[in-house]
């Protein structure tokens, strides 16, 4: 895979990565938790953090030690000491927050999914090169070890030819202001089957032939769906998500006709997995998080450095092809849902 580059002159080099933070929410808190407590401390410095509700800023700053907070994302923006900006903000408002750190010459990540339709982005991905900065949409899975693994496998052809990828996402989480309202970007497809997609195209590496969508509203928003993607030869994922349905066995599986990889429950940040060549765990520490598995975001954290450090615009693990093949997806699923945003569709 072709990874873009900054050019030599523009090679960013520190002692230190330099966080920003927008939007001191649950996401944020587990990200810089997982920093904390998973990376060198000489390698990050938290910088400045900045919410709309001043309290909050603060709070966070003094939970995390950042250097400074602030009321208005605006000053994070122009804040000399900030290299790169963690954006942990409503799904709604990640185009407008990329655009302004990316032109006030900042490096972002940006939790996924990194804008409401493909149109946006590809404005925000293009501003990255045109600015001649890193920019990664925070699809963590990518960075776990397991997904290492999968590369690995598929590349020595130990599955042989794959046929089918099967991946569930169901949780209860339908009472979620963010899950159930259109105007906050609601919908289960943003949320968690996002992650189904994402799998399906690690895979195949390419579009599908076609897209098959059965599904079901909640008021304006997708309650769930099945998601049926057909490659060339024939060979399919099967993706299953749903926001209000309860818990259901969040697994994955990868079928070749030499040999098969399972991820375990949760596969979109599994710890345990199984592959041809044998079984796999890997540990993660415990701590306060609020969602399972997130001391895991410190692998996208660290892959981020390692970024900046070479002077790419993108990651290979999750590069903006990456990102413009999941949204592609997304918007056909949407198409055949009928679900739309009004103040971006």
């Amino acid at each position: 895979m072709q990874v873009s580059r900054i050019p030599a002159n523009t090679k960013v080099k520190m002692a230190a990565t330099r966080w920003g933070c927008l939007g001191p929410g649950k996401i944020s808190y587990d990200f810089f938790l997982a920093i904390q407590d998973n990376l060198p401390a000489q390698e990050h410095e938290f910088i400045a953090v900045a919410s709309r509700d001043e309290n909050r800023a603060k709070e966070f700053a003094d939970k995390f030690k950042f250097k400074r907070y602030y009321s208005s994302y605006d000053d994070v923006a122009n804040d000399k000491d900030v290299d790169i900006v963690y954006i942990g903000t409503l799904h709604t408002t990640h185009v407008e927050l990329s655009l302004k750190m990316l032109k006030a010459g900042k490096s972002v990540v940006c939790e996924k999914p990194m804008a409401m339709n493909l149109k946006q982005a590809k404005l925000v991905l293009d501003t990255a090169k045109t600015e001649k900065r890193l920019f990664m949409e925070a699809c963590w899975s990518r960075f776990f070890p397991a997904y290492d693994l999968i590369r690995s496998e598929l590349d020595k052809g130990s599955l042989g030819e794959v046929r089918m990828v099967q991946a569930n996402f169901c949780l209860q989480i339908a009472h979620v202001d963010r899950v159930k309202k259109i105007s906050m970007g609601g919908g289960g497809l943003l949320d968690l089957g996002i992650y189904c997609i994402q799998l399906a195209c690690l895979v195949f590496k390419e579009m599908p032939e076609s897209i098959t969508v059965v599904g079901g509203l909640m008021g304006d928003v997708d309650e769930g769906a099945c998601v049926i993607l057909k490659y060339r030869g024939g060979a399919m994922a099967n993706l299953t998500y749903h926001v209000n349905s309860g818990q259901g066995n969040n697994s994955a599986v990868i079928l070749g006709q030499k040999g098969k990889i399972e991820l375990d429950d949760p596969f979109h940040c599994a710890t345990r997995c199984r592959t041809p060549s044998g079984e796999h765990e890997f540990p993660l520490k415990n701590n306060d998080y609020n969602f399972v598995n997130s001391s895991g975001l410190s692998y996208e954290a660290a892959a981020a450095r390692d970024s900046l450090l070479k002077g790419e615009l993108d990651h290979q693990k999750y590069s903006h092809a990456d990102s413009i093949m999941v949204h592609t997806i997304m918007d056909e699923v949407r198409r055949q849902l009928g679900v739309r945003y009004p103040d971006f569709d």
